[in-house]
């Protein structure tokens, strides 16, 4: 028997690779029993709490970690065997790719996970979610770019010629590139700081429209008339942009004229009939209503109330219906609207006779 375990095979010993081969064979049970009789009630446990950070964990725990135990064990208990040094170079350097990819995975799945949870907190989370899909973006080629700069350092390169090289090349780009790294920094204050999200109605200068989506340089909206318009983020953040779908209700000042022929008790009448149109219906507060003064052919009444609701139709609907009372009361009680009239007095004159 110790003849047999003393036969050399590719520069090792039988018993070495016999070794090595039941420390794998080893680890490799304990990590599927481990997954069979316990990792399968960690997910059903997982599964009943009211937080999803432990189902994170487990599934980071099965996409990279466990991957992650079984590449270290074979690493490691190839440490015993006698191979050559640029075999074990190799090996080494495999084993420093495959830890980076997934710490880098890990670190990724982290940074994305806490960004949801935070989106996820707020109201219509789902377009907000996509908001967010250029942020997870860029800081995924980052955390890219540093992994990529820990790997080749720990490989014994020397580092400092690539950074100072990122440096200057990253100083001519931004030379370059300057409005689309305008735009980009535009659409991170347009991420953190919300001054609209996709699905609010806004108004740009005489433009207006729903937003439909916001990128990594342009945010488009949808308008009235049906078409597309493409702003670049830098444009957005620096104009006076009105977020309609965040008012909490609409101020409404209209004005109505009499004309002259109305009686006194009849003007008296007018501030109380509209008051009592307006606070008969739902959604609206009456505010104030006079009269505000001669015009040149009428008697001239502001009113002020508001629509308790954001929406346009509920506004226009509301609009209507006073409107359309206001009309129906001052024709019972005889009180005629004033429009542009004009009277022109005509004086007969009488000429002398000598």
């Amino acid at each position: 028997m110790n003849e047999i375990l003393s036969m050399v095979f590719l520069g090792n010993t039988l018993y070495n690779w016999l070794k090595a081969a039941a420390i794998i064979i080893f680890i490799f049970v304990l990590i599927k029993i481990f997954k069979i009789y316990i990792f399968r009630r960690l997910k059903i446990w997982a599964a009943s709490t009211k937080t999803s950070w432990d189902e994170f964990a487990l599934n980071i725990i099965e996409n990279n970690i466990l991957p992650l135990l079984y590449i270290s064990t074979v690493y490691f208990s190839v440490q015993i065997l006698s191979i050559g040094g640029k075999t074990m170079s190799v090996l080494h350097t495999a084993y420093l790719m495959a830890i980076t990819f997934f710490v880098i995975k890990i670190i990724i799945a982290a940074f994305r996970k806490f960004v949801l949870s935070f989106i996820q907190r707020d109201e219509d989370s789902e377009s907000k979610e996509k908001q967010a899909g250029g942020l997870i973006a860029i800081v995924n080629i980052i955390i890219w770019i540093l992994g990529a700069v820990f790997l080749i350092d720990n490989m014994g390169y020397n580092v400092t010629t690539i950074v100072a090289g990122l440096g200057v090349g990253g100083i001519a780009i931004a030379l370059a590139a300057q409005a689309v790294l305008g735009d980009l920094f535009s659409y991170f204050v347009i991420f953190f700081d919300r001054p609209f999200e996709i699905g609010d109605f806004v108004t740009v200068g005489n433009d207006s429209g729903v937003i439909e989506y916001i990128g990594i340089k342009t945010t488009r909206l949808r308008t009235l008339n049906g078409e597309q318009l493409v702003c670049s983020n830098t444009d957005l953040t620096n104009s006076r942009l009105r977020n309609f779908k965040r008012m909490e209700r609409r101020r409404i000042v209209f004005v109505l004229g009499v004309t002259y022929q109305a009686t006194a008790q009849q003007l008296r009448q007018i501030p109380d009939i509209v008051k009592g149109i307006i606070e008969a219906k739902e959604k609206l507060s009456y505010d104030r209503g006079h009269f505000s003064g001669f015009g040149d052919f009428s008697l001239n009444f502001e009113f002020v109330y508001y629509v308790e609701d954001p929406d346009y139709n509920v506004y226009m609907n509301s609009q209507q219906a006073v409107y359309l009372e206001i009309f129906s009361a001052f024709a019972d009680e005889g009180i005629e609207f004033a429009y542009p009239t004009q009277t022109i007095q005509i004086e007969k004159m009488q000429t002398a006779s000598v």
